[in-house]
């Protein structure tokens, strides 16, 4: 099943087109890393696929539910408020720099939307937060801010906060960029056992054996296209494109 379907994505700020064309889809239990340079519009498409951009044109869907395609203007048009936000509850998104709410208590960032944007239960909220800051291996964390938190802490409670929305797929823009490389192994580590539990995830990264491990399927971008994509060893180990081969040995150096 297509839990995610972009065609002909287009997106421009100003004068600068910084997506041009891009098509994909993502399977249900998919983990599919994007590789590329800095400016190759990756975190772009990223922030289109999770509303938080207006794409100018193309077509976007969830599960099959489309949230904008092209008018006869081959502009992009989208669906109502009320629509869009009953598809958002379908993925969430975890920023490099955590974007947790510093006011606001370790548990208290996992349970806030669970219960006052999705109206669930509380005390099933609660339960299933502190099922997923054990999971985290932070159960002994849920007083605590942000700021008495390593990056990587913080880390694990943006992933966990984005768990407690039950999506059916994660993103992820860079979610090692902002830490040290002790710390870049624990989030690795999370991102592994939610592979191995099927989690369909897209994640942005810079982490070359980490996408040739976990992955299913790799894509690589570059001024603001997708070069090539396919699997991890034919991608990472056999490129057949030379912009792709490029960025691999300069990152791999």
């Amino acid at each position: 099943m297509k839990l995610l379907e972009i065609e002909h994505l287009k997106k421009s700020f100003g004068s600068l087109e910084v997506l041009q064309d891009i098509s994909l889809s993502v399977e249900e239990g998919e983990v599919v890393s994007i590789l590329g340079p800095s400016g190759s519009g990756k975190s772009t498409l990223l922030r289109c696929a999770t509303l938080l951009e207006t794409m100018d044109g193309g077509k976007l869907a969830y599960c099959g539910d489309c949230i904008c395609e092209n008018n006869a203007y081959g502009q992009s048009v989208y669906v109502s408020k009320k629509e869009r936000q009953r598809i958002q509850s379908r993925f969430g998104l975890v920023f490099q720099n955590f974007n947790l709410f510093p006011h606001y208590s370790v548990l208290k960032n996992l349970t806030d939307a669970p219960i006052h944007v999705q109206k669930r239960n509380k005390e099933e909220v609660y339960a299933e937060a502190m099922e997923l800051l054990k999971k985290m291996g932070l159960q002994d964390k849920a007083d605590y801010y942000p700021c008495q938190l390593s990056g990587g802490q913080q880390q694990r409670v943006a992933i966990a906060r984005a768990l407690a929305m039950n999506p059916q797929m994660l993103f992820f823009d860079e979610p090692t960029s902002a830490l040290d490389p002790e710390l870049t192994v624990e989030i690795l580590r999370v991102l592994r056992q939610l592979a191995e539990e099927k989690m369909t995830m897209v994640i942005v990264t810079h982490e070359i054996d980490f996408a040739r491990h976990v992955s299913d399927r790799v894509i690589f971008m570059d001024g603001g296209r997708i070069v090539e994509q396919g699997r991890p060893e034919e991608i990472i180990d056999h490129p057949s494109n030379d912009r792709t081969r490029a960025f691999l040995q300069k990152i791999q150096r």
